[in-house]
């Protein structure tokens, strides 16, 4: 429970620093603008064709009378809506970070210059960090896929695909979307994704605490724009957490081989 409300924290602690610097709450909105605008795109065309994916995907109920049709139809467009969302909340930040890349990288080093010393970044190319970024947000979302199928399947049960599914879904969703956004910092301490995962299950509450209130704010229209540098800031002191700065300081990694050639654990 410490580690929920700790999580919660981080988000407010973000969303202060980057209020009293305004211009970097401005510089943090660019590339989350961008990212509005592309997916406020895809979104309508999902809401405009989810009619006609329902019909497509259950021909077996072309025969079925009033309600039943209706309300299976209605069931699975409610689904195909909420997993848009919920997709879009996880993708939203990864791609608003692939676009941002620079943007955010600055944003994250004065946070972390702000709080007593920034970690030395890497000396690899703009396009290179880009490449790692992309390589790894590909990797947190295919993971993120397979809870969302399971939860999407899970949807259909009586009862708990209306009550226990959703609350457990914002959980997982608020999890990924912590790790999206410690990217920024845990990068800058060359902490390879599976480590960054395995850091933050080991914290599982204190990353759900921080993330799962985005995932309900990003809901809001435009709230994702005007969070998202708070979100990084946020981030940046979560990960100060998790992988102290100082001296003696280095990547938390446990004893063993090294995190490139760990298999990934099966649970999230």
């Amino acid at each position: 429970m410490r580690d929920l409300v700790a999580g919660v924290r981080y988000l407010g602690r973000g969303v202060r620093w980057v209020a009293g610097h305004g211009r970097w709450w401005g510089f943090g909105l660019i590339p989350a603008l961008v990212a509005l605008v592309l997916y406020a795109g895809l979104l309508t065309v999902l809401a405009l064709w989810s009619g006609d994916l329902a019909a497509w995907a259950t021909p077996f109920a072309d025969g079925w009378g009033s309600p039943w049709q209706g309300l299976l139809r209605g069931l699975f467009v409610a689904l195909l809506l909420a997993g848009g969302l919920t997709l879009s909340v996880l993708t939203f930040t990864a791609v608003t970070l692939l676009i941002g890349d620079p943007f955010y990288e600055s944003l994250s080093e004065q946070v972390e210059e702000s709080e007593g010393g920034c970690p030395p970044g890497s000396d690899r190319p703009l396009w290179r960090e880009i490449g790692i970024a992309l390589r790894d947000m590909v990797h947190v979302l295919l993971r993120a896929a397979g809870f969302a199928v399971l939860l999407f399947l899970l949807g259909f049960l009586p009862f708990v695909g209306q009550t226990v599914v959703p609350a457990l879904g914002f959980c997982v969703s608020g999890f990924f979307l912590a790790v999206e956004l410690t990217t920024v910092a845990m990068q800058r301490r060359d902490i390879p994704v599976r480590e960054r995962l395995r850091l933050l299950r080991g914290r599982k509450a204190l990353a759900v605490g921080f993330g799962t209130p985005l995932v309900l704010l990003f809901l809001i229209p435009f709230v994702a724009v005007l969070l998202m540098p708070g979100a990084v800031a946020g981030a940046t002191l979560l990960v100060r957490e998790l992988v102290p700065v100082g001296p003696d300081a280095g990547p938390a990694v446990a004893d063993g081989p090294e995190p490139e050639e760990r298999a990934v654990p099966a649970a999230w």
